[in-house]
C-alpha cells in the first residue's frame, strides 16, 4: 500500500472504548503515513448512515486530557511520525461561548490521506463509508486535493475489542493544584488566559502534552514563555539546542495546528518567573513534575507583588522506554542532545586537492574538553593522528622551519642559554598582547599546517583510509580548509576550568583566562559536523567514538579494488 507523508486519522470509537486500542491503531497508521499524523477525535461518530456526518463538540473532561497522553505517550514507538492531536472540537466547561470555527481549518501539512477506525461488519472498504469520511474530513480541515481514504481495521489484541470501560481507568496524568480528588468524567474548567513554558528544544511528545492542556485550558490567549540566553546555561549540552528562533517557528506551527482559534504570545524567557510573575490577566498556568515547584514560586512572587495566585496543573512526565546510560528517566530533549553525540550534523567538505584515498578529521575542543584522549580512541580504531603541539614543537626546535623567522620576530631574549626558544618566556610575551600574538600565529600556523600535509602523505604511505588532525586552534588557523570534517569534543566550562586547575596547577582565574582566549564551545559547534562530548564515564565517552567511527565508515568513499 502507498505511503503517505501526512494523514488525517479520525477516531469514532467510545471514549470509554479507545485507550486499549490506541496501540494497535497508531500502528495500523504507522505504516501509511511516513511524517505528519493528524488525529481528529469524534467519539461514537457512525459513518454508515444516509446523512453526512457533522462534526460536533466533545466535553473536555480529565478522561480527554488523559487519552490525549496516553495517545502521545504511545507515539513515542513511532519516531517517525510527528503526530499532533487537533483540539477545536474539543470544549471546556465555561461560562463564556466557545469559539466560533470557520468552516475549514488549514493545517500545516495539509493531509494525503485520512484514516479511521470505523470498521464495517464485513471488514472491508465498503466506498459508501470511504465518502462519507473523505467528505467529512474536507468539512473539517484543508486535504490535498486527490485525498485517499482507508479503514484502518488494525490487528487488535485480546481483549482490545470490549465494549465495556476499562476495569481500570488510565492513570491521572494531569491534575489541577487542588487537593479535591479528580474523577474522569469531571469537566475541565476553561480560563480566558493562561501560561506555560519551556526551553522547547526538538518538539517532542512530552512537550505536545504540556502544550496540548495549556490550549485546551485557554479559551482566548496563551502566553508562552522559551527559555533563552541565561536560562539556557545550566542545560545539557547547550551547544547543541536549536536556535530561539528555530524553537519558536516549530512551536508557533504546532500550536496555530492544535487550535487556531487561540491567540498565541511566545516570548522570551530570560528569568524564572517570566509573564507568569507579573501578568494581572493570566489565570493558570500549566507546569510538569518538574517545574512544579518553579510554579509554586512563582505564584509567591506574584502574591508577594499584591497579585491573585495563578491556578496550577501539573502534567507528568512521559517515560522514555529506549533511554539509555546516563539519560533521564522521562522523553526529553537532553536524551535527544545525547543521541546527536557521534552523528553527522552537516554535509562533509568536498576536498579534491586531498589525497583521494585519505578522509582527514579535524579534532578540536577547547582546553580540557578531552580532546586528546579522543584522538587516541581513534587512533585505536585505525585513524592516523597528527598532533599538531608536536608539530608545533618540531617547528621551534633549533633548525626546525620556525625557528629562525621567530628569532628574528621576537629577539634573541627569548632562548634558553642552549640556542633552544623558551616557551615560556615566548608564551608571556605574547599573552594579553594581540599584535604579539598575531606575529607568532602568522610565523607557526603556515608551518604547523605544511608539516601536517607531510604527515597526510606518511599517512597514505602507510595505507590509512582516515587521518586526524588534532588541533585545538583548528579553526582560528583556518585549518578547516584541509579537512572533510570537523569534530569537537565539547564539555561546560565549569567542568573545563575544574580539569585545567587540576592538571595544569593554574588557578581559576587563570583557567578561566585561557578559555576566554579561544572559541566557544558554541562557536566550534557552529562550524562542526559531529560533536563528541567526554563529560561521563570513559565507557561511555569510548561508545560515543565508536558509534561515530562506525558512521564514518559508511560515509567515506570505498578505497579502490586492486588491480
Amino acid at each position: 500500500m502507498a505511503v503517505f507523508r501526512s494523514g488525517l486519522l479520525v477516531l469514532t470509537t467510545p471514549l470509554a472504548s479507545l485507550a486499549p486500542r490506541l496501540a494497535s491503531i497508531l500502528t495500523s497508521a504507522a505504516r501509511l503515513v511516513k511524517h505528519t499524523l493528524y488525529v481528529h477525535l469524534q467519539p461514537g461518530m457512525s459513518l454508515e448512515g444516509p446523512a453526512q456526518p457533522q462534526a460536533s463538540p466533545v466535553q473536555a473532561t480529565f478522561e480527554v486530557l488523559d487519552l490525549i497522553t496516553h495517545f502521545y505517550d504511545g507515539a513515542n514507538v513511532h519516531t517517525h511520525l510527528d503526530v499532533r492531536i487537533l483540539l477545536t472540537n474539543i470544549r471546556t466547561k465555561s461560562a463564556f461561548p466557545p469559539p466560533v470555527p470557520s468552516s475549514v481549518q488549514n493545517l500545516a501539512h495539509p493531509p494525503e490521506v485520512v484514516l479511521t477506525d470505523f470498521h464495517t461488519l464485513d471488514g472491508s472498504q465498503y466506498n459508501p463509508v470511504k465518502q462519507q469520511l473523505e467528505r467529512y474530513a474536507t468539512s473539517c480541515y484543508s486535504c490535498c486535493p486527490q485525498l485517499a481514504s482507508v479503514l484502518l481495521y488494525p490487528d487488535y489484541g485480546p481483549g482490545e475489542l470490549s465494549v465495556e470501560p476499562l476495569a481500570v481507568p488510565l492513570p491521572s496524568t494531569i491534575r489541577p493544584s487542588s487537593p479535591v480528588a479528580r474523577s474522569p468524567k469531571q469537566p475541565v474548567r476553561g480560563y480566558h488566559r493562561g501560561a506555560v513554558g519551556g526551553t522547547f528544544d526538538r518538539l517532542h511528545n512530552g512537550h505536545k502534552v504540556l502544550l496540548s492542556v495549556s490550549c485546551i485550558l485557554a479559551q482566548e490567549q496563551l502566553v508562552v514563555g522559551v527559555a533563552d540566553k541565561d536560562l539556557l546555561k545550566s542545560k545539557l549540552l547547550p551547544e547543541l539546542l536549536q536556535p530561539f528562533a528555530e524553537r519558536v517557528e516549530h512551536l508557533s506551527e504546532f500550536l496555530v495546528d492544535i487550535k487556531p482559534s487561540l491567540t498565541f504570545d511566545i516570548v522570551p524567557l530570560l528569568d524564572p518567573y517570566g509573564p507568569a510573575g507579573s501578568d494581572p490577566s493570566l489565570e493558570f498556568l500549566v507546569v510538569s513534575e518538574e517545574t512544579c515547584r518553579g510554579g509554586m514560586a512563582v505564584n509567591r512572587f506574584r502574591l508577594e507583588n499584591d497579585l491573585e495566585e495563578l491556578v496550577l496543573y501539573q502534567v507528568q512526565h512521559l517515560k522514555d522506554l529506549s533511554r539509555k546510560e546516563n539519560e533521564e528517566v522521562k522523553v526529553s530533549s537532553s536524551n535527544f542532545r545525547q543521541r546527536m553525540l557521534g552523528n553527522l550534523l552537516r554535509p562533509p567538505y568536498e576536498r579534491p586537492e586531498l589525497p583521494s584515498c585519505l578522509y582527514v578529521i579535524g579534532l578540536t575542543g577547547i582546553s580540557g574538553s578531552g580532546k586528546s584522549s579522543v584522538a587516541q580512541r581513534l587512533r585505536g580504531l585505525g585513524a592516523f593522528v597528527i598532533d599538531s603541539d608536536q608539530l608545533g614543537h618540531r617547528a621551534y626546535v633549533p633548525g626546525g622551519p620556525a625557528y629562525q623567522p621567530v628569532v628574528e620576530a621576537f629577539g634573541t631574549d627569548i632562548l634558553h642559554k642552549d640556542g633552544v626558544i623558551n616557551r615560556k618566556i615566548l608564551g608571556s610575551r605574547v599573552f594579553g598582547n594581540k599584535k604579539q600574538l598575531k606575529m607568532l600565529t602568522d610565523i607557526m600556523w603556515p608551518v604547523i599546517a605544511k608539516l601536517a600535509r607531510e604527515e597526510m602523505d606518511q599517512a597514505v604511505a602507510e595505507g590509512k583510509r582516515v587521518c586526524v588532525i588534532d588541533a585545538a586552534m583548528l579553526l582560528e588557523a583556518g585549518w578547516q580548509n584541509m579537512v572533510h570534517e570537523v569534530w569537537t569534543v565539547v564539555i561546560p566550562v565549569t567542568e573545563a576550568v575544574r580539569r585545567i586547575v587540576e592538571r595544569d596547577g593554574l588557578t581559576e582565574a587563570a583557567a578561566q583566562s585561557r578559555l576566554q582566549s579561544q572559541l566557544s564551545g558554541q562557536q566550534l559547534v557552529d562550524q562542526s559536523h559531529v560533536v563528541l562530548s567526554t563529560l561521563w564515564e570513559p565507557h561511555v565517552t569510548q561508545r560515543q567514538v565508536e558509534k561515530a567511527w562506525a558512521l564514518l565508515q559508511k560515509r567515506i568513499p570505498k578505497a579502490p579494488s586492486g588491480p
